[in-house]
């Protein structure tokens, strides 16, 4: 017999031998378990009758507990959940080059409040936008049982706040929640977020305001911070107050993985007087307004303040002021520094936008500036955003010389309509504007498309929508347009012919 044969034997008894073994063991314990078990028979058991407490040693806790409950029963009934559906576009070319066009269903879901007896939902922009079916589910209240569906149509949106307002269809008896105050809001309280995160239902959870004004666009209004737990699903739903009141719309969340960002104790919630003014605005006229005074600004830093010869510490430079708007009227030059506004002390740029855009239509604005070493008190009646088209120009732009004309037309040919990025969007570092709808037979269409991020025009950075127009009208006109994009998570550049060679 061979060395080799008698190895190969000897491992096949040990295998063997493993195998009984296992098989015994499996035979006399069941399947690996321990050996002593006792046959079956009952065990002799007793459970503890009291709690190591009485309610007597924790009566405030509960208080507090019964105190949550009620709070969670009378608000969730103004809660809904939300989902969409819609058909998403895209265009793509095959190997010839040839354009094609794929069309794929799409859906969401979101939260939402009530917020009038008609049945007005206030939610955020993004749970509903580019969808053509809104569905509400009701969480009970009024007439209404518990998960109900309804159809919703769209009534108003703000793109820029990142606010929508839909209105439940079909009638009847609803539970608004009522706006508190979130000026009022304090850093430390306690506040509770309700939504439908996960597609899951109605869920509650607790939390306090960890901070407020924070901001992450020049853009954009302040946010409140909260660690009440909010996950995808909670956009749209409120932020309450121990009243039961609206003092937030829950936005967006603080994730560092943003491919599946999850709760990690940093939510942002819109303040409700933002949102109760938005929506008053929808309601009333169909749309946002804001107001404008017709600056261009700059935050003063060590050259500014060299050439100005300026020596306060409060302030923004004035760079160029619109032709006919409030600001020109008003009396205000290119080199003046705003320092106070209403009475406010004005520290930076994005302030003082915030403070126009949230003044009234029509009101009349006292603003302090600082001209060549005097203090001077001007006032300006603030317009309406958008009344005033002019265009805020740099000094070294020439005015376009070109067979296309003035700025509408320019605007009318390129045809493309574009929006102010969202909260989320802003959030997930988004920088641009968003192209919101292409014309037909237009120099934008089969080039651009919905969605597409626009990031760079002629190698300057766009800053909102405003910038879009600044350099699209300044040219525009003379020479072929290179837009830097993101479509789908790719860079591409986009060249669009100049209006003056399709005349």
């Amino acid at each position: 017999m061979s060395q080799s044969f008698r190895r190969l034997l000897s491992l096949a008894l040990v295998f063997s031998a493993a195998f009984l073994a296992v098989s015994a063991m499996r035979r006399c314990g069941g399947d690996g378990a321990a050996p002593d078990r006792n046959g079956g028979r009952a065990e002799r058991f007793s459970l503890p009758d009291a709690a190591p407490l009485d309610l007597g040693d924790v009566q405030l806790l509960e208080r507090i507990n019964g105190e949550y409950a009620n709070l969670t029963r009378a608000v969730v009934p103004s809660v809904v959940s939300i989902d969409t559906a819609g058909v998403r576009t895209e265009t793509l070319r095959d190997f010839w080059g040839r354009r094609m066009i794929r069309r794929f269903p799409t859906q969401g879901q979101g939260s939402g409040v009530i917020v009038t007896n008609e049945g007005h939902v206030v939610t955020n922009h993004h749970v509903i936008a580019g969808q053509q079916e809104i569905q509400v589910t009701l969480y009970g209240g009024g007439k209404h049982n518990g998960g109900e569906k309804h159809k919703a149509v769209l009534v108003g949106e703000d793109p820029q706040l990142d606010i929508a307002v839909i209105r439940i269809e079909g009638g009847g008896s609803f539970t608004p929640l009522k706006f508190g105050d979130s000026s009022q809001a304090q850093v430390g309280q306690i506040v509770f977020a309700i939504g439908n995160p996960f597609g899951l239902g109605e869920t509650v959870t607790q939390g306090i305001i960890s901070a407020k004004e924070r901001f992450f666009s020049d853009n954009q209004r302040d946010l409140l911070q909260t660690d009440a737990a909010i996950n995808p699903g909670n956009s749209g739903g409120p932020l309450v107050n121990l009243r039961g009141e609206i003092i937030g719309i829950n936005v967006a969340i603080f994730s560092p993985d943003r491919e599946n960002p999850g709760y990690q104790g940093v939510g942002f919630s819109i303040p409700s007087n933002d949102v109760k003014d938005a929506l008053m605005q929808i309601l009333e006229r169909g749309r946002p307004v804001r107001g404008f005074l017709g600056v261009e600004l700059r935050d003063l830093d060590v050259a500014v303040r060299s050439v100005l010869q300026y020596q306060g510490e409060t302030g923004v430079c004035v760079m160029n002021v619109v032709p006919g708007s409030p600001a020109e009227i008003a009396g205000l030059q290119s080199g003046d520094v705003i320092v106070s506004f209403n009475g406010e002390a004005v520290r930076a740029s994005q302030r003082l936008f915030l403070l126009i855009q949230s003044t009234k239509v029509g009101e009349s604005v006292r603003i302090d500036v600082w001209r060549q070493g005097r203090i001077l008190g001007l006032s300006a009646a603030i317009a309406e955003s958008g009344v005033v088209v002019q265009a805020t120009r740099p000094p070294d732009t020439p005015r376009p010389s070109n067979p296309a004309g003035e700025s509408a037309e320019i605007l009318r040919l390129t045809g493309v309509e574009v929006r102010e990025l969202s909260m989320a969007e802003r959030l997930r570092g988004f920088r641009g504007v968003m192209v919101a709808r292409v014309m037909p037979q237009s120099l934008a269409a089969g080039k651009l498309e919905p969605g597409d991020l626009v990031i760079e025009m002629n190698g300057r950075q766009i800053q909102g929508v405003r910038g879009f127009h600044e350099v699209l009208i300044s040219s525009a006109g003379d020479e072929a347009t290179s837009l830097r994009i993101l479509r789908d998570g790719r860079m591409q550049v986009v060249t669009l012919p100049s209006p003056a060679d399709h005349q």
